[in-house]
């Protein structure tokens, strides 16, 4: 078979067509839209595919059949009809002042302009807009299809700065508003983003827009089903097996490890991140190709902003949807920003209750999101925490805690001193970020027993062990509080050998001074 091409950076749906690469069918998605409604909002994190979505869509709006041959709307659509198509994409629109979005969207309307022979346009994006819409309506005798692709691209990197979010907003609200009043005149119109903004700030007047984000009949609309996987990546799966020695089934267990886990509706399939995968098969390795493609500025700000801990982040949460499936603008907690950006995802959902479970989707995502946060809790040497890390794992696979933490000790001697170190979540956190990187344990903190709450609990392949801390005491009153609240009894069935460990830090030091393993 000839070597497979894959569409990496490339968004355009005719380009990879004629081009014969891996195109994973989503065309019945855009039949059942454009079959059932005329304004819809579609949210999901970046590098999944929804560029590529809005293109397809395009290339069928415009009536260009030839395109979509062997694909579900071939058989699906009967008419074929052309309609104008308005493209917009907000993508180029980043990191600019209220005065250059305005310049950058007058840009974007003159490209459109051109085309319908408009040379003497008004004033302001939304009289333009108007403008365009009408007479495009009138020149073409047909309803005209807008697409705008990355809305929120421009407010994203000001999402921290109120001022400057509300003079942003201020400028593409009212980019946006003739989208309501010249309904009439328009056949469909799609629009995606990461974040969901407040209607009543950003579409103000569109208020009967239909937001499919968590509906299940969308789930798998963008990304990789675990179905596509295996249907349109056999041969792929296969190449990837044999290039690291492994069966097929050992190939697709590591592919759901690092890039599967996301789910967007309460009934979603499991989806892949495409940009991984992709990247995965390409290569032919299973690198950390999403979060290694650039951790948004925008995510770590409001991170500081709201004083997000790692372990707010990096364990399991259980949320009503209304508590992450929230405007971003208007939001009290960071969980809407760090599930609708990717970061965390529903695992579960419970029915009887109506709540949902959410957690970090897979491998890639944990690894990055933890490595991101070593800065900010450990130290700006990423490496020798990513190093130290991976020599601590290699004692604890010899069931050596005490190498461990003599590998810990060294590393802390190396950490510069800092203010926040005088209370014991200090040193709780830092410890879960470091055991965090044993991609392979599962690692928890304030884990509650029928007396009390346990440190730090580290599942490892062999033991399973129960850490408490002190601070300017010694390990003796850490291991003692082990043994008075009974901690070991709430983990009698876990299977695994119980190791207890307490252990004392010197807030003047910043580091271990002793400890007690039992």
């Amino acid at each position: 078979m000839a070597r497979r091409l894959y569409p990496l950076g490339i968004q355009t749906f005719s380009e990879i067509i004629n081009r014969g690469m891996l195109y994973v069918d989503k065309t019945e998605y855009i039949y059942r839209m454009a079959s059932n409604g005329k304004y819809f909002f579609l949210g999901r994190p970046r590098r999944f595919g929804k560029s590529l979505l809005v293109s397809t869509m395009q290339s069928y709006f415009e009536g260009r059949k030839d395109l979509f041959k062997g694909l579900a709307i071939e058989r699906l659509e009967k008419e074929w009809t052309e309609y104008p198509v308005l493209h917009f994409d907000m993508s180029g629109g980043k990191h600019m002042e209220e005065e250059q979005l305005e310049d950058y969207l007058n840009y974007r309307l003159e490209e459109e302009e051109k085309k319908w022979g408009i040379t003497k346009p008004h004033a302001g994006a939304n009289n333009r807009l108007i403008d365009l819409i009408n007479t495009v309506y009138k020149r073409s005798g047909k309803q005209v299809v807008v697409l705008i692709d990355e809305y929120d691209a421009p407010m994203l990197d000001v999402a921290h700065e109120v001022d400057q979010l509300g003079k942003l907003r201020n400028v593409m609200r009212n980019f946006y508003s003739p989208l309501k009043m010249c309904e009439s005149k328009l056949r469909f119109v799609f629009i995606t983003g990461i974040t969901k903004f407040s209607q009543l700030s950003i579409f103000s007047e569109l208020n009967n827009i239909n937001n499919i984000s968590m509906d299940n009949e969308y789930a798998g609309i963008c990304g990789i089903t675990i179905d596509e996987l295996l249907t349109y990546m056999s041969y792929d799966i296969d190449m990837l097996a044999e290039t690291h020695d492994l069966t097929r089934e050992a190939a697709i267990a590591k592919l759901k490890e690092s890039y599967d886990g996301y789910h967007f509706s309460a009934e979603s399939p499991d989806v892949f991140n495409p940009y991984s995968l992709l990247n995965s098969f390409s290569k032919k390795e299973f690198g950390d190709y999403w979060f290694g493609s650039g951790t948004p500025t925008y995510l770590i700000n409001m991170m500081h902003k709201f004083n997000v801990l790692p372990t707010d982040i990096i364990t399991r949460i259980e949320a009503d949807a209304s508590e992450f499936d929230a405007p971003t603008e208007t939001m009290v907690s960071i969980m809407p920003l760090l599930y609708q950006s990717g970061y965390i995802t529903i695992k579960n959902y419970n029915r009887d209750y109506n709540y949902y479970t959410l957690d970090v989707p897979n491998k890639e995502v944990k690894v990055g999101l933890t490595r991101a946060l070593i800065p900010a809790y450990v130290t700006h040497n990423t490496l020798a925490t990513t190093n130290t890390a991976r020599r601590i794992a290699q004692a604890l696979d010899k069931q050596d805690m005490n190498g461990a933490l003599e590998l810990l000790q060294t590393f802390l001697g190396t950490v510069p001193y800092c203010d926040n170190t005088h209370y014991e979540g200090h040193y709780q956190q830092m410890l879960f970020i470091v055991f965090s990187l044993l991609t392979d344990y599962l690692v928890d903190v304030e884990v509650h027993t029928p007396k009390g709450r346990v440190d730090i609990v580290l599942l490892t392949h062999t033991n399973l062990y129960l850490l408490e801390l002190k601070i300017d005491s010694d390990s003796s009153s850490a291991m003692r509080q082990i043994d008075l609240k009974e901690y070991r009894q709430r983990f009698a069935l876990s299977g695994k050998p119980i190791t207890k460990v307490g252990i004392n830090f010197d807030t003047k030091e910043g580091n271990i001074t002793d400890w007690i393993i039992e």
